[in-house]
């Protein structure tokens, strides 16, 4: 394992996204161990914080903001936090370098096909955002072109020309976002080439990401997530599953081989049909996914009689809600595994469950975002006497 950086990055202060960038890694590592105890530890053990052999490039998405200098110059690169001031990156340490290549090559080619970036201030311009999503595994990417407009006169040989430049890009889309908004993506797609999606393999599955779709970003990491989910579930067999959150299938599908049935909840109703592309492309007939709040199944559930064995719960950083959780506790399945992307939020919803008849089996914290604050970690409850 590395212990520091031997290049500092140069957009580092100016760019705010490495909080930990002149922390050695091993001392990052133990300090988001620290963290984890001082903020779980008295539900539970806390095990041994997992972190990256090679702790950098591991982004596998990137967004670029497109605009210009003062000098008129086309840039792309991060927004300064607090701001729309766009600070110029052509490689960052953390995102994949493929990916950051892709961009570097777009912003190039802009002037020969006479593409204006677009301008805040005075309004005009197309090009908003680029995009690119990148299956580490397969070595395919999708290129997302963000514009005001749905009008690319030169599309065809723009894509011909990229393609030249990058035959690993396997689709390009066009998202349309006309609105005053800091939401990069809008809500109107046309695909330029291909299916508009690509395809990455994780835990031995096959899954389509496609511009929306929520994939966990650093696959390296995501598949010691999900086997440590995997193994806190202990899992026999004749267990019913329920994937909260489920986005595309992931947690879902890869406990589908170790589960009687699995049903996937999710608000997102793009991510549900992506899960339901997945479950098909891995040959699945155990899995059923559904759009709608998961809280209210699992109500629903419980009224059918039907109360779930195990419960994924892998929400966003914000944790999980008081209705989510007083639906789970009503339901109140033998076994929970929550995957949490912030042990703060994670600290209050277990004092939550705990104080509703589950304990901590234990805590894995899991290091998803070296060189950043963030830390992920998958936590085991069991209701109580049952184990």
């Amino acid at each position: 394992m590395e212990k520091t950086r031997s290049t500092p990055c140069p957009h580092a202060k100016q760019c705010g996204g490495c909080q930990l960038q002149h922390v050695p890694y091993a001392q990052q590592l133990a300090q988001k161990q620290r963290r984890v105890r001082e903020l779980l530890g008295g539900f539970g053990p806390v095990l041994p914080i997992l972190g990256m052999a090679e702790p950098t490039h591991y982004r596998n998405k990137v967004t670029a903001a497109f605009a210009l200098d003062r000098n008129r110059k086309i840039v792309s690169g991060i927004y300064q936090p607090g701001s729309h001031a766009v600070v110029p990156v052509d490689s960052c340490l953390i995102e994949d370098e493929t990916a950051d290549a892709i961009i570097v090559d777009i912003r190039r080619m802009l002037p020969d096909f006479r593409i204006k970036v677009f301008d805040e201030r005075s309004g005009t311009g197309w090009l908003r955002h680029v995009l690119v999503r990148r299956g580490f595994a397969t070595g395919q990417a999708l290129v997302v072109l963000v514009a005001v407009s749905p009008i690319f006169p030169l599309q065809k040989p723009f894509v011909q020309k990229l393609r030249e430049l990058h035959p690993e890009v396997r689709s390009v889309v066009l998202n349309i976002n006309d609105r005053v908004t800091p939401v990069v993506l809008g809500t109107r797609e046309k695909v330029l080439y291909g299916e508009g999606a690509i395809e990455d393999i994780l835990c031995g599955y096959r899954f389509r990401i496609s511009p929306r779709s929520f994939y966990q970003i650093n696959p390296v990491q995501t598949e010691k997530l999900y086997r440590t989910a995997l193994d806190f579930a202990e899992l026999t067999g004749a267990e019913t599953v329920l994937d909260a959150y489920c986005g595309i299938g992931t947690i879902g599908i890869t406990a589908s081989g170790r589960a009687k049935q699995v049903i996937g909840v999710e608000l997102n109703h793009d991510a549900v049909a992506d899960a339901i592309v997945n479950a098909r492309l891995n040959g699945i007939k155990n899995c059923w996914f559904t759009a709608g709040d998961a809280g209210e199944y699992m109500e629903q559930m419980a009224r059918d009689g039907m109360r779930p064995d195990l419960v994924f719960l892998d929400p966003p950083r914000a944790g999980s809600d008081e209705r989510f959780l007083s639906s789970l506790l009503r339901c109140a399945p033998k076994k929970v595994v929550y995957v949490s992307c912030d042990p703060e939020t994670l600290a209050r919803d277990l004092g939550t469950l705990t104080k509703g008849g589950y304990r901590v089996g234990k805590i894995q914290p899991v290091d998803m975002f070296p060189y950043t604050r963030h830390i992920e970690c998958v936590c085991q409850l069991f209701k109580e006497g049952a184990k």
